[in-house]
């Protein structure tokens, strides 16, 4: 139960009719559609689709597997590149990478090939004998990755097919990061995330030990000291403050949290469900609150953003989600202050009209009011203070509240390397932790040996 929500009622429907609201959003192609889709593509010689994907999966080629119904070598192609493929299949902004590069994605035609649900058709059709890759020869060298989620596992697996053992330390009691706790329920669904990582861990000398957080029972100075390498891959898991009074109020919370319980839920007809809710935010993880709050039965669920919807981080996409799911969006409205009753809870926010002045965002000093159960917030993540607290994490040089890496993901500390979330460049998406994590992996695989050489 999440604290601050206790007080607010149980979901009014039955667990399963709740859970016919979180089937897939975009059901799985059948072998006649996939074969159909896969005709479509013109498997071009310099397929742009492919410099579009942060993983740089060679799509043609799957593809082309695929119409030829070798479906293990379509597989096989994409884990080569992205060992993560099956869920970034289901949750990789297609549409703004890939298919948007796609050569069939123009005015006369308006659809560009399917590769995300051949993509998703390919892995989760394939039938390996056993993991599709072998390790190296043992290099007698083991190290530690800090946090398993995409980056983390994605620098795991590639470490260890090169013939290093890796030790994962994850604080939560499932490894996943993001996948498993903060992905809407209707994009991953049938308990997939756990079902990748036991995949990824089939490779052998990955050890994953739980209940182990940066900054609390795991100092970075101790792990410099114990292995050869140190991979931080810990993401951003305090989410940002309003700065508002009231904030700690009961009927206040942030979208990750409640996004989290909602998925490690075993009966949904257990979690709290306000009538009215609104969401702070503009990006995929406010559009997913929004619109998974909604399927548990809210009957009015606003969305609000300080600036217009062109700026909306969340793909067209996404928004046309929200829509569709009847989640009203309301543009150019800042939080001003957190509304309560007279029990000191929640009944809704006051927000500023807004307007862009001089290439500024300014107030108007125009004010909106809308009443509210609960308030979400997903107006990004931040770094946990305590996660880079010890003597050696203060050494790290930051961007902000981000760990500055150079172009080999290297941090400031020799020996420490950083990628994902956590670190300075990118997009903040899955498909590119997971390349953060295989680069990095290989990275230090050659700086390990090059030392060896060198001595």
């Amino acid at each position: 139960m999440i604290e601050s929500l206790k007080h607010l009622p149980q979901a009014a429907a039955p667990d399963s009719e709740l859970s016919a609201q979180f089937t897939d959003l975009a059901p799985a192609l059948t072998q006649r559609q996939a074969a159909i889709e896969a005709a479509r593509c013109l498997y071009c010689y310099d397929a742009p689709c492919m410099r579009a994907c942060p993983t740089e999966i060679d799509v043609a080629s799957f593809i082309r597997n695929i119409h030829d119904g070798n479906i293990n070598g379509a597989a096989a192609g994409i884990l080569k590149q992205n060992i993560m493929g099956g869920a970034c299949a289901r949750v990789c902004p297609t549409e703004i990478l890939c298919e948007q590069a796609c050569v069939r994605n123009h005015d006369a035609e308006q659809r560009p090939v399917a590769i995300g649900l051949l993509q998703r058709h390919a892995i989760d059709n394939a039938t390996f004998a056993s993991h599709p890759f072998q390790r190296a020869a043992s290099t007698g060298k083991t190290i530690a990755v800090v946090g398993a989620g995409p980056a983390g596992l994605s620098c795991a697996h590639r470490l260890a097919m090169l013939g290093n053992d890796v030790v994962v330390f994850e604080a939560r009691e499932k490894a996943g990061g993001l996948n498993e706790y903060g992905i809407a329920k209707y994009k991953l669904t049938d308990n997939f995330a756990q079902k990748e990582v036991e995949f990824l861990l089939q490779i052998g000398g990955i050890e994953i030990r739980n209940g182990f957080r940066l900054g609390d029972n795991l100092q970075l100075r101790d792990l410099h000291a114990q292995y050869d390498a140190v991979f931080l891959g810990i993401g951003l898991n305090a989410s940002r403050q309003l700065g508002l009074t009231g904030e700690d109020a009961p009927g206040l919370t942030a979208a990750v949290e409640y996004i989290a319980a909602l998925r490690q839920a075993d009966d949904l007809s257990t979690l709290p469900v306000p009538k009215r809710a609104i969401v702070i935010g503009a990006g995929n993880t406010a559009i997913d609150m929004a619109v998974q709050i909604q399927r548990l039965g809210a009957e009015d669920v606003t969305l609000v953003y300080r600036r217009g919807p062109e700026s909306m981080s969340a793909t067209h996409h996404e928004q046309e989600i929200a829509k569709a799911n009847f989640v009203r969006i309301k543009t150019w409205a800042a939080p001003d202050a957190v509304l309560l009753d007279d029990d000191g809870r929640v009944r809704g926010m006051r927000f500023e009209r807004t307007r862009m002045e001089d290439g500024k965002l300014t107030g108007t000093s125009a004010f909106l009011e809308i009443a509210a159960d609960a308030v979400f917030k997903a107006i990004g993540q931040g770094m946990e203070p305590a996660a880079l607290s010890d003597q050696m994490s203060q050494q790290l040089s930051r961007d902000g509240e981000k760990i500055r890496v150079d172009g080999l993901f290297r941090t400031s500390v020799p020996g420490v390397y950083a990628g994902g979330d956590c670190v300075a460049p990118g997009q903040d998406l899955t498909v590119q932790a997971v390349q953060h994590g295989k680069l990095a992996a290989i990275v230090i695989h050659n700086d390990i040996q090059s030392r060896l050489e060198a001595a």
